[in-house]
C-alpha cells in the first residue's frame, strides 16, 4: 500500500528529529518540505498513530492512502523513484 503523508509542525525552532529519523527508518521518501510517500502494509490510521507521537498537540498531519493516478513536477525525489513506487502500489491492487 503507498501512503502520502502531509504534516504541518507549527512550533518554530522545535526540533523534530525523532519524526525524521522515524521516516527514514521507515523508508519514506521525501516529495515535498512537509510531504512523503511510503510503502507499508499498515493502514493509514497505524501509520498516523505511530508518527503523532513525534508531533506536539498544535501540528497537523494527514496519510492518505494513494493510488495509482499522479501529476508532478520538481518533486525533491527522483521522478523516477516516485513513479517505481507508484507502479509497485498499482500491481498490489
Amino acid at each position: 500500500m503507498l501512503h502520502w503523508i502531509s504534516y504541518d509542525l507549527d512550533k518554530p525552532g522545535q526540533d523534530y528529529k525523532d519524526l525524521i529519523a522515524r521516516l527514514k527508518e521507515l523508508k519514506a521518501v521525501r516529495i515535498l518540505k512537509s510531504d512523503c510517500l511510503l510503502e507499508n502494509k499498515a493502514e493509514p490510521e497505524a501509520v498516523r498513530n505511530d508518527l503523532q507521537r513525534f508531533l506536539d498537540a498544535n501540528d497537523r498531519i494527514m496519510v492518505s492512502e494513494v493510488y495509482n493516478n499522479a501529476a508532478w513536477n520538481n518533486l525533491l525525489a527522483g521522478s523516477d523513484v516516485v513513479l517505481a513506487m507508484y507502479e509497485r502500489s498499482a500491481r498490489k491492487c
